[in-house]
């Protein structure tokens, strides 16, 4: 596959899950294109499609490492992310990296990621956390803040405010996973 026919498929009208399995087995065999799955990502975002941030999430899915060559990048990006279609796939993508970092501790992700780029990802997981969109990017936003908040101290107290402000408003997945971020504070004594 080459970065033209990467971009033709993900310009065809809506693909399917079984189209996007298909891309993330061939993109998985051309590494190189990840990085310009994500610029396609940005593309789309400004046209309001989403083909691309559905297939960068899965194909991060099967190989997340694959962010580290460009990381800088992909974080650079997250301010500029307006459609929360694209939104939804890329907190998620936040997520499992705060996941690999901070949970996981995976030395390549703790060793190529600096405070700078994490500190980036939280701005963004904050914009999204207390923006006005459904509640999916919102719960992986809480997620990745909760990790990002182990390293800077600053960061559970303000979240916990923001959880308990919004939890009465919130649909039952997102009280649900408030509620367990707000017990995991209070045994960190937040």
């Amino acid at each position: 596959m080459t970065k033209e026919q990467l971009h033709t498929t993900l310009h065809s009208g809506r693909i399917s899950k079984s189209q996007i399995d298909g891309l993330v087995m061939q993109l998985e065999k051309r590494p190189q294109l990840a990085q310009v799955l994500y610029q396609e990502v940005l593309l789309e975002d400004k046209e309001g499609t989403f083909n691309a941030s559905w297939t960068f999430d899965h194909l991060m899915r099967k190989n997340l490492s694959l962010i580290l060559s460009f990381f800088e990048d992909f974080v650079n990006g997250l301010s500029e992310l307006k459609t929360e279609s694209c939104i939804r796939p890329i907190a998620h993508v936040c997520e499992m990296v705060c996941e690999s970092y901070f949970k996981k501790k995976q030395p390549e992700f703790v060793q190529n990621i600096t405070d700078e780029q994490l500190e980036k990802v939280m701005a963004s997981c904050f914009d999204w956390l207390i923006g006005p969109m459904n509640m999916a990017p919102k719960v992986f936003a809480m997620t990745s803040l909760y990790y990002l908040g182990l390293k800077f101290d600053w960061v559970h107290p303000e979240l916990k405010l923001v959880l308990e402000e919004s939890y009465a408003s919130g649909t039952t997945g997102y009280k649900n996973r408030a509620k367990k971020t707000l017990d995991k504070l209070a045994k960190l004594g937040v």
